[in-house]
């Protein structure tokens, strides 16, 4: 068997796993990959965002940590923040030297995309909207040649093991244990639990679960991030995705009129927020994205997709409500990617360092996926060897819950882009057990803020400023305010 002290279980081949894994494997370090789809299968390869990086002649670090505080709405970790601001231009660069080949103008500089939120262009691209394509496939390359990196492909992880009160490897389906001195979850996010949603079905929050069971503490699980502009419609397009990049290119939201409603470059949650109240005010089951002067060469796939649907965006008005899209909650972690229990890290859509607030600025998420992964990985390796021995009490692995499509039904209604605790504390009877704790964590936040809006409490508590609540199993939900 391979010597377990320079080595490390990454849970999770989207883009932060894979940059996890080969940013420890440069180092030296053997890295065993789990992945339950294969390589290239994971949700981050349907990204059409892009990495935000101040990167420009007339943007900076601070300006872009000024957006990132400003879309938060008083609730970011601005230490995490700060560390994203700052590192961010430099994952790009390692990206670039991976292989990734990222959209340039003709004089073969960057190609700096607009979108809601940022003040200056500062979203970089790889094939317009296929950027989690590029990214994972060259990534899934180079891990598949890396002799440092043992891919398990098909693998579902089930429990994660601890001894002491560290983590010391994972437990498999098919019950075969690894041990490792330090786990990474890469798992993504949760957003499939609720009935309408951008995400591949998969996205279901397993990685929280896990480290929930473990006994780590999740946070912020009621700041689920709602995207403005995801198609309503049939033929399989239903749910799709058009990149808040096509509003930065002069795409722009229209009513039943024909009328403009709406700033499409505000922050997400006021998009989103101003796009459903229309549609409860009228009835209407969508709005229109007008995006007929939008260059159709500048976003291929994403013309391609509704065409194929019936839709022609050259020529007619895209239906388009809001759809659960990004959870900015997760397994809570410090600036290294470190979780309350030791040896065990979290990166990616699946952790939560605090730095999207209560509501993520657009294409945070992938530079934190690269931000942080790098810090994981350098933290990881320091972790000391496991004990040759890990406890596992269970007799057998044990299958993730079933998530029924009512619960999703009732986890979109109850606690969509409005609740209140009527709707809650149903919620907190459902079968499935992260049902249960999105509820306790909405229920426990009683205001309104970013992506977390109460009928019951519509206003902004300054009490809940910068705090997190979080959530730890047999404890107290509590609002912790993160340095």
């Amino acid at each position: 068997m391979t010597d377990p002290s320079r080595q490390l279980i990454v849970v999770g081949a989207g883009a932060g796993g894979l940059y996890t894994a080969l940013c420890a494997s440069r180092t030296g370090a053997r890295v065993t990959l789990v992945s339950a789809t294969p390589l290239a299968g994971a949700s981050s390869y349907w990204a059409q965002g892009g990495l935000a990086a101040a990167i420009a002649s007339d943007d900076s670090p601070a300006q872009h940590l000024a957006d990132t505080l400003t879309a938060g709405r008083g609730a970011v970790r601005e230490s995490a923040a700060r560390i994203l601001c700052q590192e961010a231009p430099r994952a790009v660069e390692d990206l670039a030297s991976l292989g990734v080949i990222f959209d340039a103008d003709r004089h073969g500089r960057l190609a700096l995309g607009l979108e809601g939120g940022h003040s200056r262009r500062r979203v970089v691209h790889a094939g317009g909207a296929a950027t989690g394509r590029r990214i994972i496939r060259q990534l899934s390359a180079q891990a598949a040649a890396d002799p440092l990196i043992d891919v398990m492909e098909d693998c579902r992880v089930t429990r994660l093991l601890t001894t002491d009160g560290r983590c010391t490897g994972v437990r498999l389906l098919d019950d075969r244990t690894l041990t490792a001195s330090a786990t990474v979850l890469a798992t993504g996010g949760a957003a499939a639990l609720w009935a309408r949603t951008t995400n591949p079905a998969g996205a279901t929050g397993s990685g929280l679960l896990l480290a929930h069971n473990a006994g780590a503490a999740l946070a912020d699980l009621e700041l689920m991030q709602f995207h403005p502009t995801a198609v309503v419609g049939h033929d399989g397009v239903d749910g799709f995705l058009v990149t808040e990049a096509v509003r930065g290119e002069g795409a722009v939201l229209r009513d039943a009129q024909g009328e403009r409603f709406v700033d499409e470059l505000a922050p997400r949650d006021e998009v989103a927020n101003a796009v459903q109240e229309l549609m409860t005010r009228t009835g209407a089951p969508s709005v229109g994205l007008d995006m007929r002067r939008v260059d159709p060469a500048l976003f291929p796939n994403v013309v391609s997709a509704l065409r194929r649907a019936g839709i022609d965006p050259e020529r007619e008005l895209i239906p388009v409500a809001p759809a659960a899209h990004y959870m900015m909650g997760g397994v809570a972690t410090d600036a290294d990617a470190r979780t309350t229990l030791p040896s065990l890290y979290a990166v990616g859509e699946c952790a939560c360092t605090g730095l999207h607030g209560a509501n993520r600025l657009a294409s945070n998420s992938l530079s934190e996926c690269f931000v942080f992964g790098a810090r994981a990985a350098r933290a990881a390796l320091s972790e000391p060897p496991p004990p040759p021995t890990p406890t596992d009490s269970a007799t057998s692995a044990q299958r993730p819950p079933e998530l029924l499509p009512a619960s999703r039904q009732s986890l979109w209604l109850k606690a969509g882009l409005v609740r209140d605790a009527d709707g809650l504390t149903e919620l907190l009877g459902d079968p499935h057990p992260l049902v249960r704790l999105i509820a306790s964590g909405a229920l426990a936040r009683t205001e309104s803020r970013g992506a977390h809006r109460r009928r019951d409490f519509p206003e902004l508590d300054p009490g809940f400023d910068r705090r997190h609540i979080t959530l730890v199993s047999g404890r107290e939900t509590t609002a912790a305010e993160w340095l």
